[in-house]
């Protein structure tokens, strides 16, 4: 809850968000039919334009998520409005956050440090963009958002109240802030006083910890209860990933596992499958990996070459796999192989529900046909990632998922808005981590007299990480409730993981330059911080086949 919740805001803003919002939709409803043409051949997309075009075409994609962000900011400010809940720190973050994002529409989106979209880029001539800044809605919250006072004010909040927790109202029911209440409270006794001694050292998370994970019901927050687990909504589980991820990635990551694995049985398994190993997966007695890419294919899941060839009561599994996570100690591993070599691309694929002992430090692949090599990493540690090569590795036949062969492919797709929403809460949750470390030590560090946080360089970034740590959760916490309510939410998951992955590395990276020189040393948490946000634009789709993915969407209708 905010410093003033019961502060009347000012009486324009709702209507400027929302007006703001729908001069938004417009202009990139008049970009989204400019790069149409420009990629368009005969009336139809063209595979050559698409590529030769990339840069435009993913620039649809960044401004397409910034109206995202910009609509549901707006719609934030509405519903607490509505409730009674937006005080003063809301509105200085709904401000901020739309004043920012409305200027960098109209000036350039960063795609990346060293790529911005220009208007042109989009097909935008200056009238467009020269009509977007002059309507009302936009013009005034560009003129009094992201301004000095705004973020003075919000960090002199920020200050007074906020100095640990959420930063501002998070828009959440009681269900869900007291399901992030019971994890903050296991993050701060179980993971925070250890984390960064098991990042330095390269450590495993303990099993222990992994042990009161599943008995608070981690492991099967969206698993239907009559399969043993507690059948919560996406939108807890975005909560309970970002408290854990907020004190360690390695530790919000560990549902990941789970929720993919689960997912992909309820929605392709057969009974028997269900019944088999969806308690297991619940209860936590069955760890599990992902076991997709391979050296060399990356996101091309059609040039996948492991083989499974069914050999009686078996399938005998060769080839090679990598950036497998958790392999070690995981007991199941759903493989992504390819059954029928003779249909190719998607059509070929099958997954299986290998199961495996587990594995320790000094024998990490106790099982026949399977040997693996660890991946040294930056960050994203806690679980190890491997290389892992297969042969002859035995899988009965009963355990192909949903029990035909080729469907492989369609299976996997049902569960990437899923995963994508969670890593876009892991994101949240990882800028959170840095925002909190950032506040932390603009406060305690003393120069030329006064607290660090006094400076206007530093407590602009303050006011801005925050502005847009609130801009990323409302957008994931939207596409889970999307997905709760069953709609198609691809759009929406991706542009959440695209957004919130690049916002975590923004946070981290600005918290360290914070902390300056100390920042550099290993000894400091933001350091392990910053490591840890770099994975996160690449993995579960890197930010480049996000946003190709996106403009497709968007360009097809």
């Amino acid at each position: 809850m905010s410093l003033a919740a019961d502060t009347t805001p000012p009486p324009d803003l709702i209507t400027e968000a929302a007006g703001a919002a729908a001069a938004a939709e417009a202009l990139l409803a008049r970009a989204t039919d400019a790069v149409r043409a420009q990629v368009s051949r005969n009336g139809k997309l063209d595979s050559a334009l698409l590529e030769a075009g990339q840069h435009s075409v993913h620039g649809l994609a960044w401004l397409a998520t910034y109206v995202f962000a910009v609509r549901e900011m707006a719609a934030y400010a509405a519903r607490l409005d509505a409730e009674g809940r937006f005080g003063d720190t809301e509105s200085l973050l709904v401000r901020i956050g739309l004043g920012e994002y409305l200027a960098q529409i109209a000036g350039g989106i960063p795609m990346s440090q060293i790529e911005f979209v220009r208007p042109a880029d989009l097909g935008l001539d200056a009238a467009a963009v020269a009509g977007f800044l002059n309507d009302p809605a936009v013009a005034s919250l560009v003129a009094t958002g992201n301004t000095p006072a705004t973020r003075a004010a919000l960090v002199a909040h920020i200050r007074q109240g906020h100095a640990a927790g959420i930063i501002g109202d998070a828009g959440l029911d009681e269900t869900c802030e007291a399901m992030r209440n019971e994890m903050r409270r296991f993050v701060e006794e179980e993971v925070t006083p250890h984390a960064h001694e098991w990042h330095l050292a390269n450590d495993y998370i303990p099993l222990d910890v992994l042990e009161k994970l599943a008995a608070l019901g981690v492991f099967g927050l969206s698993i239907p209860e009559e399969h043993g687990g507690l059948g919560l909504p996406k939108e807890v589980m975005c909560v309970v990933t970002e408290e854990l991820s907020r004190g360690f990635i390695g530790v919000g990551s560990l549902g990941t596992r789970s929720e993919i694995a689960a997912e992909l049985i309820i929605g392709g398994g057969t009974e028997e499958q269900k019944a088999h190993f969806l308690p297991k997966i619940a209860s936590g007695e069955m760890l599990t990996t992902a076991v997709f890419t391979e050296p060399n294919t990356g996101s091309d899941l059609a040039s996948l070459r492991t083989r499974a060839v069914r050999e009686g009561d078996v399938y005998k599994v060769n080839g090679a796999k990598t950036w497998i996570t958790h392999p070690a100690r995981a007991d199941l591993m759903t493989m992504l192989v390819r059954t029928n070599p003779d249909e190719p691309g998607y059509r070929g694929l099958s997954i299986l529900l290998a199961e495996k002992p587990r594995g320790t430090d000094e024998e990490p692949f106790p099982a026949s046909g399977m040997s693996g090599s660890e991946i040294e990493v930056l960050g994203y540690r806690g679980m190890k990632e491997f290389e892992i090569g297969f042969d002859g590795f035995e899988v009965p036949a009963g355990n192909l998922l949903g029990g035909v062969e080729g469907q492989g492919f369609k299976q996997l797709m049902t569960t990437f808005e899923s995963a994508r929403i969670q890593t876009a809460a892991r994101a949240v949750g990882v800028a959170q981590n840095a925002l909190e470390l950032g506040l932390a030590y603009a406060e305690q560090r003393v120069q030329f007299g006064k607290p660090l946080i006094a400076f206007p360089r530093v407590s602009d970034k303050i006011a801005l990480i925050a502005a847009e740590v609130m801009i990323a959760r409302q957008i994931t916490y939207f596409a889970a409730r999307a997905k709760d309510e069953g709609r198609r939410t691809d759009l929406e998951a991706g542009m959440a993981k695209l957004l919130a992955a690049r916002v975590a590395w923004s946070s981290a990276d600005n918290a360290l330059q914070i902390h300056g020189g100390n920042g550099f040393a290993l000894e400091y948490a933001i350091s392990r911080v910053l490591c840890d946000s770099r994975i996160l634009s690449i993995f579960e789709g890197a930010a480049e086949i996000q946003a190709q993915v996106i403009a497709r969407r968007l360009l097809e209708g």
